[in-house]
């Protein structure tokens, strides 16, 4: 069958992505072919169509989706045709109307859950999940550092720490998206613009520190995370939205007192579909049980995904943006 989709040929800017008929075929073992009803947009995305993540060209875009399973392949029994489902991770491909994809990564969607909702919480969600309840568990009580609060990934880490009650403090861009970070859970804001991060986090904390920065910026904020962490403090850089961070020497950890650095990615999080539903399974009952609203603040037809790329990179965005098929 064709459906609609997006492509691209070439690495490069918004321009690049294509709206095009492509075949949609019958899925085979392990594979299900899926009815999206919405699309989720994030930055990997990005980093995909500029070529700062390699991958194969012609290819799609776009990690995360929600929608209904239309056929399985032989071997899957975990979702059936008619089941309401989502996902984040799997091979590019998301930007589509209807996709045959790996089926391990599809995992059942709650009735009470909309395709929107999921679509925009998925891959944010679940990396919220693995950053505060995997690589740096944090306890109730502490002050932790979170950069670029006001998007869609920080929005659900201000939810989540103050349900787990962690003074977090949210870094932003702008006095509006400061005081929507505070009306999500942040217990402080700075403004990177305006002020020095590591002072203002040190006046906050009393001088101490915070024992963990999460740091999805990248080279414009990644020497100031470290200067903002305590003595064997984690700084977990999971993201580049400025740009990669550049090469540094690895005594700059030391003479800021023993640090450790970590570089994670969602997926080695979830490698096993054991790992994935349970993961999922606390998501869903975070958002189910009112301690996390998902915010969808922009949705762009799938034929204008250029346009939503332009203005993710701009930083135009706040909360979460869907793509609508």
């Amino acid at each position: 069958m064709l459906a609609k989709a997006i492509r691209i040929a070439a690495h490069g800017g918004p321009e690049a992505m294509e709206y095009v008929d492509v075949d949609v075929p019958a899925p085979g073992p392990g594979e299900a072919r899926v009815t999206q009803h919405a699309i989720g947009l994030n930055f990997i995305d990005v980093y995909f169509r500029t070529g700062l993540y390699p991958q194969p060209l012609p290819g799609g875009l776009g990690k995360e989706g929600a929608g209904v399973v239309e056929s399985v392949g032989e071997g899957v029994t975990h979702v059936k045709p008619g089941d309401r489902v989502a996902y984040a991770g799997g091979p590019n491909g998301a930007y589509a109307e209807v996709r045959t994809m790996p089926a391990r990564f599809l995992v059942k969607l709650p009735d009470t859950i909309s395709f929107e909702t999921a679509a925009a919480m998925m891959l944010q969600g679940l990396t919220v999940q693995y950053l505060l309840r995997q690589t740096y568990p944090v306890k109730a009580g502490e002050t932790i550092l979170f950069h670029a609060a006001a998007g869609g990934v920080g929005l659900i880490a201000c939810q989540w720490a103050r349900a787990l009650g962690v003074q977090l403090i949210g870094t932003v861009g702008s006095k509006e998206k400061g005081e929507l970070a505070l009306r999500h859970g942040a217990a402080h804001v700075i403004n990177y613009k305006t002020e020095d991060i590591a002072a203002r986090v040190r006046e906050i904390t009393g001088g101490a520190g915070v024992p963990v920065v999460y740091d999805s910026v990248g080279k414009d904020t990644f020497t100031a995370s470290l200067d903002c962490l305590q003595r064997r403090g984690l700084m977990v850089s999971f993201g580049n939205a400025s740009g990669a961070v550049e090469p540094f020497a690895p005594g700059e950890l030391s003479k800021r007192g023993s640090l450790f650095l970590t570089r994670p990615t969602l997926f080695d999080y979830m490698s096993t579909i054991e790992e994935q539903e349970a993961m999922a399974a606390e998501l869903f009952g975070m958002v189910t049980g009112g301690k996390i609203q998902i915010e969808v603040h922009q949705t762009f037809p799938l034929a204008r995904a250029g346009d939503a790329h332009r203005a993710l990179e701009s930083r135009a965005t706040t909360g979460s943006t869907v793509l609508l098929p």
